[in-house]
């Protein structure tokens, strides 16, 4: 499983820090290995994306985990965002909230 969230929806960095660990948590409770986080910041946007892109196309990754599906807004709409890798990547969006 990877991850993906974006920084300008965070106040410090002590949050993606705790988000990150969240996402570790989750995934071993869903029975998966955490990899990356890509951590997507406004200034570089959407690099982070591109890079989770191409480790999903060349790595078997499986699911996808986000805080939230405001962090898929970033890059457009949230739902056609999970459409996207899930009918284009064959991977699961999985929500940390829910």
């Amino acid at each position: 499983m990877l991850g993906y969230l974006c920084r300008g929806l965070l106040v410090t960095d002590g949050q993606m820090k705790e988000l990150e660990q969240q996402m570790a948590t989750f995934a071993q409770a869903e029975g998966f290995a955490m990899g990356f986080v890509y951590v997507e910041r406004s200034e570089t946007s959407p690099a982070a994306f591109g890079a989770l892109m191409e480790s999903v196309n060349r790595y078997e990754v499986s699911a996808i985990v986000v805080p939230s599906r405001l962090h898929l807004a970033v890059l457009g709409s949230p739902l056609e965002m999970n459409d996207r890798f899930e009918r284009a990547a064959g991977v699961r969006v999985l929500l940390l909230e829910s």
